[in-house]
């Protein structure tokens, strides 16, 4: 057996391990059934309103509008990463704001993107596209500071042009960490926009959770969590899986 399957089965059993504790737990009225239900209640009720399509709009919405986001901020963020790294003074200047743009609650602007552009999808995409693009610049500022010098100088030597190197030297080597700012972002929208979706939206997964728990419909909302969590650790699994992939594929070149 490899490390790495090892380590992944490592991790499958640590969760099927909590899951089975979380639902003696439950089963065995250690904890009040009105504070928390078994997983696989939560699981049978997910799968009653997946196959009624009764959450099918609240998945469509979120979805689209962190698809839109994450969209944005990645393309927004590389940019302005590449124009940052090109441009050493500015960037010494920009260091320290993006070092700690994370420590300001961007969150508390919502109310203020709902004012200017109205209550509709527009002030979600906006937040999480202001959690995602500071996290895709510092991705992309890293991957291009970690390009080798000597496939540059031998870019050179071949008179590679601007966009051969581009495209044969700087893109392959500085892909694993852009995939980080990938992840990272993605993460961000998700947090932003279901967070959003809670205090002030018509429809969407944030909404719906929201609305469970104001009418203490247990079930509807923690199957909700559920499909949130399960989704969201799937994406960023599957991301992980990949940039460990490119990272072990650049070593080895």
């Amino acid at each position: 057996m490899t490390r790495e399957r090892a380590i992944v089965l490592t991790r499958i059993g640590w969760i099927a391990g909590f899951v089975l504790l979380l639902e003696a737990v439950c089963r065995l009225h250690l904890v009040d059934p009105l504070t928390l239900i078994p997983p696989s209640e939560m699981i049978a009720t997910l799968w009653t309103m997946l196959a009624s399509g009764e959450i099918t709009g609240d998945i469509a919405r979120t979805f689209a509008t962190v698809a839109v986001a994450v969209v944005l901020a990645v393309a927004i963020g590389f940019s302005l990463g590449v124009a940052i790294h090109a441009l050493p003074r500015i960037r010494q200047g920009l260091d320290p704001l993006l070092a700690s743009y994370y420590a300001i609650p961007t969150f508390v602007f919502y109310p203020l993107f709902v004012a200017i552009f109205g209550l509709n999808s527009v002030p979600l995409i906006v937040l999480g596209m202001a959690f995602g693009v500071p996290a895709m610049i510092l991705a992309t500022l890293n991957g291009l500071d970690r390009v080798p010098r000597v496939l540059m100088r031998t870019a050179r030597a071949h008179r590679l042009g601007r966009l051969s190197t581009l495209a044969h030297v700087v893109m392959p080597s500085a892909l694993p960490y852009l995939l980080t700012g990938v992840k990272l972002a993605l993460a961000y929208a998700f947090i932003g926009i279901i967070a959003g979706e809670f205090i002030l939206a018509d429809a969407g997964l944030g909404h719906a959770i929201a609305y469970a728990y104001d009418g203490f419909e247990n079930r509807t909302m923690y199957s909700l969590m559920l499909f949130v969590l399960v989704v969201v650790t799937g994406l960023n699994m599957t991301l992980h899986a990949w940039e460990g992939r490119l990272m072990r594929r650049r070593i080895r070149s």
